[in-house]
């Protein structure tokens, strides 16, 4: 569940090329003290939720004020009882261009324990991990947390149902990229009311979780916020909901549809 969760989080990422910085809008379009939570959902048992935060920081890199990005995931009911998930995370990225610095995780599943760093550094196109050193392509790299939040800040305004981005993205011990096709826009029922929505697509592959005929799909807020609201995938055995149950210290109002 930990995996479906991180990869829900990680569908919201893209890349342009191999070179090209991607743009993203002036001003983030989040603010320090926005508090977001999920639910996973198997079938109809929530199996997991997760919070993610927007903190200030008082550290700085480089001489640059940064933010705090943190997320909370832990199972819940049944699969709380079978297998005990306590995972963290925190990105401190740069305020103004969104790059991360340093990102480290604390993971509790089970009787397993696991603690990784990463420093980034952008200009010299590498990240210092715990596993070692790594070559990245571009000066625009991200770690799971900071490439969510970067890419909610994405320009794609200019974007057509079709059309297709990618993102750099550093995780455990390598660098790795997702496709994601935008389908189009859509009006869908949340808990916070009905939103419309911008639809995406990401590529995903078969294997022990997926089917080959597999397809996920992600609704983000079509509004200042781009809020990721739900996500829906169909696994080996039946299919994996994330939900959104509330959003706090949202920087602009939600785009909730008034019957």
């Amino acid at each position: 569940m930990r995996k479906l969760f991180l990869f829900f989080v990680a569908a919201f990422l893209s890349y342009k090329g191999v070179a090209q910085e991607l743009p993203f809008v002036k001003d983030p379009v989040f603010q320090a003290g926005e508090v977001l939570t999920y639910k996973l959902k198997y079938g109809f048992i929530t199996a997991a939720e997760g919070t993610l935060k927007v903190l200030e920081s008082d550290l700085k890199f480089d001489g640059s004020p940064t933010y705090r990005l943190s997320v909370d995931g832990q199972t819940s009911g049944t699969f709380d009882v079978f297998y005990k998930i306590r995972d963290h995370y925190d990105s401190y990225i740069d305020k103004k261009d969104l790059k991360p610095y340093f990102y480290q995780e604390n993971i509790r599943e089970g009787s397993y324990r696991r603690q990784d760093k990463a420093r980034f550094s952008q200009d010299e196109q590498k990240v210092v991990a715990t596993k070692g050193t790594f070559k990245t392509p571009t000066k625009q790299t991200f770690d799971l947390v900071s490439s969510y939040y970067f890419a909610r800040s994405l320009d794609i305004s200019k974007m057509k149902a079709g059309d297709f981005v990618k993102l750099n993205y550093f995780l455990g011990d390598e660098i790795s990229q997702l496709e994601i096709q935008f389908v189009g826009r859509e009006t869908i029922k949340t808990k916070l009311g009905a939103i419309k929505c911008l639809k995406f697509s990401p590529s995903i592959k078969p294997g022990r979780i997926f089917r080959k005929d597999s397809k996920l799909y992600l609704w983000v807020t079509d509004d200042g916020n781009r809020v990721p609201v739900k996500a829906q995938v169909e696994i080996l055995v039946g299919s994996v909901i994330m939900e959104i149950k509330s959003a706090d210290g949202l920087k602009h109002p939600l785009a909730i549809v008034n019957k």
